[in-house]
């Protein structure tokens, strides 16, 4: 009996040390972890920034090169605030701009950043002042439907109908059998 309860025990704390590293493991990797503490802070304002929320990542070309540390209102015009954290190692020209993407239909949001020409760079503080805001699937398909919906409802005006004269339908087809 003392054997058995022996093995069990092992087995249970080695279940618990491979949870313990699968779970180490998914958060070291996961770009949630700790931020990067020696990054640039930039600034971004958005007219929606729908579904982004704090520690989302912000890309370049898909990479990921920093996060989203903060996001508020600015009450004077109503815009979206965000507060970004990048890489500090890139030079980010100050005409850089900023849109909100999503990872695919049902994917999660993020800032993607488009670096532009200029020969000066944004410093430590600095607003990024071309932005895109989040563009919303709903709106989208709401605007979609009601176009569909106002195509089907009008009269086909100038378009023969069934048995009106000027009909094309049923041209060169053989007569119904009465």
């Amino acid at each position: 009996m003392k054997g058995r309860s022996l093995m069990e025990v092992a087995t249970g704390a080695v279940i618990l040390a491979v949870a313990a590293g699968f779970l180490a493991y998914a958060i070291l990797h996961s770009g949630h972890g700790a931020v990067n503490a020696d990054g640039i802070l930039l600034r971004a304002n958005f007219d929606r920034i729908d579904g982004l929320s704090n520690g989302a990542d912000v890309r370049i070309a898909g990479v990921k090169v920093g996060t989203v540390t903060s996001s508020r209102i600015v009450p004077e015009i109503f815009a979206a605030q965000l507060t970004l954290r990048v890489d500090r190692s890139l030079k980010l020209p100050t005409d850089t701009s900023a849109e909100i993407t999503s990872e695919g239909l049902l994917g999660g949001k993020y800032v993607s950043l488009v670096p532009g020409g200029s020969e000066r760079f944004l410093a430590d503080g600095g607003q990024i002042t071309e932005t895109q805001g989040s563009v919303s699937l709903e709106s989208l398909l709401g605007r979609f439907i009601f176009s569909v919906t106002q195509m089907n409802t009008q009269p086909n005006q100038g378009q023969g109908g069934q048995g009106q004269p000027g009909s094309n339908q049923g041209a060169g087809a053989p007569a119904a059998v009465r």
